[in-house]
């Protein structure tokens, strides 16, 4: 199927519940067996079934199901957050003395994750730039055990070359490559085709589309799904079922509403690109973007969410600027139905490479209004900016 058609159908079981279309929420904790050899026989299984309620239910495992069909990958595994996912995710393949290696242009979260909870567990992060390609391999060590990529970077939306580091990561026993693939989506590009073993998504964003609940997925290759899933289960990371509920539902809806926040992206990064106020524009599908060829190689589409440099400006005149919006709001997240804008000049961080920007940073989620609407507040936003000579 294609994944027009696999948003509508994976999943979806309705001899198993009456005939219902959509599987219901299942509020479950304990899980009953009418003999002792059943409740023993429950105790071994590879998490396909009902046991306990922190395992999975069948809301749950429909969700898993779908996202997996629809990513390529053997299956699936649904946490209580994007973060949850990252940080069980990556701590599934290390132990003390082992390495990892991370881009520059990672989610700050993770970052500190790698610099917190890593380090106090003796496992070391080296950064490296995200454009570095099959150069990745002078930084291996025999310790080396994962690698991640996160294409585009967060913030400053830099494209990697996924496939080379995964090859290059293949040429390495014992090293799995791990993919934040939020920008994405399971519809814009496919991991698995790329040589990625383990891909993550922070649900929270566009496969909920709503803004209301907090939701991470795993999808593994079928080598790798049980270290990660116990490892899950051992730290007792679990999504909840009105949750998984709701990114289902969200799912369903995932490419109409992904190509209005497309269109909408690409149609406010062009206007913006040709302001007097804005230095450049981070957006990968526009032609002049460093990383555009790979952008055009790897991926079918791109999401709502792109990047801003403006010209040198104060900080009162930004603030001025973004205090007059009245349809972009100010929010941390993205991925929702609404338009949303974001200073992000203090959280870029670079540790293995250098970031230049002529003056301050803007992060823009492109939501589902109308785009001249849109372009028209930023119109009259735009006055409140005073630009240092």
């Amino acid at each position: 199927m294609k994944s027009d058609t696999l948003l509508v159908h994976a999943g979806r079981h309705p001899e198993d519940h009456h005939g219902i279309l959509n599987p219901p929420v299942y509020r479950c904790s304990t899980v009953l067996y009418k003999t002792v050899q059943a409740l023993e026989e429950s105790e071994h299984h590879n998490f396909d079934r009902m046991t306990y309620g922190r395992y999975g239910t069948p809301t749950i495992f429909a969700l898993e199901e779908a996202m997996a069909r629809l990513e390529g990958g053997f299956r699936s595994i649904a946490t209580s957050s994007g973060l949850s996912a990252i940080t069980s995710a990556i701590s599934a393949f290390v132990k003390v003395g082992d390495h990892v290696l991370i881009p520059d242009t990672v989610y700050p979260p993770t970052r500190r994750f790698c610099d917190t909870v890593l380090r106090g567990y003796g496992v070391e992060t080296t950064y490296y730039d995200p454009e570095i390609g099959r150069a990745i391999e002078s930084l291996f060590r025999p310790t080396t055990r994962v690698v991640m990529v996160e294409s585009p970077g967060s913030l400053t939306f830099e494209i990697q070359d996924v496939p080379a580091i995964a090859t290059t990561v293949h040429h390495h026993h014992g090293t799995v490559l791990i993919m934040d693939n939020t920008w994405a989506t399971p519809l814009f590009f496919k991991p698995f085709t790329k040589g990625v073993d383990v891909s993550i998504h922070a649900a929270t964003k566009y496969i909920s589309g709503h803004s209301d609940i907090m939701l991470g997925m795993i999808t593994t290759t079928e080598e790798h799904f049980l270290t990660v899933k116990n490892h899950v289960t051992h730290w007792g990371f679990c999504a909840g079922s009105e949750e998984s509920w709701l990114g289902l539902r969200g799912l369903r809806t995932l490419s109409v509403r992904l190509r209005q926040h497309q269109e909408n992206g690409i149609l406010l990064a062009n206007w913006l690109k040709h302001r007097s106020e804005v230095e450049r524009v981070l957006h990968p599908a526009l032609q002049d973007s460093p990383g555009h060829a790979l952008w055009y190689r790897d991926f079918t589409g791109a999401c709502g969410l792109f990047g801003v440099v403006l010209r040198p400006c104060s900080v009162d005149s930004v603030n001025a600027f973004l205090n007059s919006l009245e349809l972009f709001a100010l929010g941390q997240s993205w991925g929702g139905y609404e338009s949303l804008i974001l200073p992000t000049s203090k959280g870029i961080v670079r540790t293995a490479t250098r970031w230049q920007a002529a003056g301050p940073c803007l992060r823009i989620h492109a939501g589902l209004e109308s785009a001249e609407e849109l372009i028209a507040d930023l119109d009259r936003a735009f006055r409140h900016l005073r630009f240092l000579t």
